[in-house]
């Protein structure tokens, strides 16, 4: 090889590496310029090199991807009803690519179930392949599939596909199940953060700025799964009711009857839709019973025996329920159980023990809270030792009433309605004027609590 063959060689490395640092170069410095204007919003200077960087460095930073999603939201919101479709598909390019070029930095949950909310919003392919992005991030990812009105439009295109004949109503039922196990889940974390947040106020211990913030956002979240899951259940609507559910497992009933799986699901639902009744649930729960003697098994068993008016029996089956229960959400509702039972017997103070183990279980379960309120309210004419002290029983009243609409959104106009009865029956401005000194007061019996005396 002579001088001048090496030469050439190396003149054309040099210049292979220089073009190849001016390109990072002009990345760097389109991207900066691109990224500055994004992070004020500035959309239309930021579009023409945020796109630039995105064609001639694909890879150079997730952040192109993070600020094209935000650019193309901000113009969807203000286009034109003709020109939404075109920016619609434009979102999904942008996922698409985003994953191509940072996969490791994608949440299939989130890629998929945006792509599919996009797709149904702008009516884009059909409802089989909609639901297709939804079912990929369920199925693969659901720790990341979670935003309320996803999950409804999820479930609805199920229901939509099984009147089209494309689904299978147990698919339904299968999924409707997972739906509201994971909407639930969500609406337990949330509530509980209200429930101490509330109990930290309501003790007279001002909040922080983050904490009030944390506290209205949980609030917000929660009233959005409390609709997406009422309007799950009118979604599913007649298909889960007695006539239809009563025929279909009659008649899966002989082949499926030594199916565990099938055989709890279809007992779960029965109960749940009252359809005890009918003898197929008896034959359903004595089949559970022998394949696999449990927390369901027992919990049914003491449903069972209560329709019969034998409570001792009842309770017995129910604590056996409780003690084998693991999953949170179902123990909570036979602590509820219990708790039903032994007000109905007048033992309120292991009446309310109940209803706190259940909130325990599941801190959403706003009706436990107007129980205790209700409990503690009939009260304040035994628990009290002089009229200011019995009156200011239904304070207390009050702040459980107002706890379970701010843990239970569905609950929160009746919450409200009982909580301003319970107000309006305990001690005025006047009577706290003429009690002066008085900045709690502790209740006796049962209810074993003390109540500040709030600031009217």
């Amino acid at each position: 090889m002579n001088t001048k063959t090496l030469f050439t060689i190396a003149a054309g490395v040099v210049l292979g590496i220089a073009n190849t640092n001016a390109q990072a170069t002009d990345c760097a410095t389109t991207a900066s310029i691109a990224y500055e204007h994004a992070k004020v919003k500035n959309w239309d200077s930021a579009e023409e090199p945020l796109w630039k960087v995105r064609k001639d460095c694909p890879s150079y930073s997730l952040a192109t991807y993070q600020f094209g999603q935000k650019l193309l939201e901000a113009k969807y919101k203000k286009a034109a009803d003709g020109d939404k479709l075109g920016i619609a598909k434009e979102k999904i390019t942008l996922w698409k690519e985003r994953f191509q070029y940072f996969p490791a930095k994608t949440k299939i949950g989130d890629m998929h179930s945006d792509i599919g909310q996009i797709m149904y919003d702008n009516k884009i392919g059909d409802k089989a392949s909609q639901f297709a992005e939804f079912n990929k991030a369920y199925t693969e990812d659901k720790a990341n599939f979670k935003r309320p009105k996803k999950l409804y439009t999820y479930f609805s295109l199920l229901v939509d596909l099984h009147r089209e004949k494309k689904k299978e109503l147990q698919e339904v039922f299968d999924s409707y199940d997972e739906v509201t196990e994971k909407i639930e889940a969500e609406e337990s974390r949330l509530a509980k953060i209200i429930a101490t947040l509330t109990e930290k106020e309501e003790a007279g211990t001002a909040l922080s700025s983050k904490e009030k913030r944390k506290l209205k956002n949980s609030g917000i979240n929660l009233t959005a799964f409390s609709k997406v899951k009422s309007g799950i259940n009118q979604k599913l609507g007649e298909l889960a009711d007695c006539k239809n559910l009563i025929p279909l497992y009659n008649g899966q009933f002989e082949a499926k009857k030594s199916d565990i799986n099938w055989v709890k699901s279809a007992s779960r639902r029965m109960y749940s839709k009252e359809c005890t009744d009918d003898p197929l649930f008896f034959k359903l729960v004595e089949s559970q019973h022998k394949l696999e003697p449990s927390a369901k098994t027992a919990y049914y068993l003491g449903i069972l025996a209560l329709k019969d008016k034998k409570t001792s029996t009842a309770l017995k089956y129910f604590n056996q329920s409780a003690d084998l229960e693991t999953k949170a959400s179902d123990k909570a509702k036979v602590y509820f159980k219990i708790g039903e039972v032994m007000k109905k017997q007048g033992s309120k103070g292991k009446a309310r023990s109940y209803y706190r183990k259940a909130l325990q279980q599941k801190p959403s379960m706003g009706v436990c809270y107007l129980r205790i309120a209700s409990m503690i309210a009939s009260s304040a004419n035994s628990c009290g030792n002089d009229v200011f002290s019995k009156r200011a029983v239904y304070w207390l009243a009050e702040n459980y009433a107002r706890r379970a609409g701010k843990v239970d959104p569905s609950l929160k106009s009746s919450a409200n309605k009982y909580a301003a009865n319970y107000k309006a029956k305990a001690p005025t401005k006047t009577d706290i004027f003429n009690n002066p000194g008085i900045s709690s007061v502790s209740i006796g019996c049962w209810i074993g609590e003390t109540v500040r005396v709030p600031k009217l």
